[in-house]
């Protein structure tokens, strides 16, 4: 692995560090999923979106607390 330093701005660190999801996450992990979350979706998960809302739309779904009714979880 190649390794170089860069140079950001404290107002820039900050708001990476409120992006981190625990707090020994690199800077690294934390751009791949700005980077991962920027890329063009997949034509199965375009498909998967539209089948998705469909469903929704004709009622085949169930609500978070109706599951957990369902499931007699609290």
């Amino acid at each position: 692995m190649t390794s170089t330093t860069i140079q950001i701005s404290q107002d820039l660190q900050q708001e990476l560090n409120k992006m981190k999801l625990f707090s020994r996450e690199t800077y690294e992990e934390v751009i791949w999923s700005v980077i991962e979350d920027t890329k063009e979706l997949s034509e199965q998960t375009k498909i998967d979106i539209i089948k998705s809302r469909k469903e929704i739309s004709e009622g085949k779904f169930i609500t978070l607390s109706n599951l957990k009714k369902k499931h007699n979880i609290q």
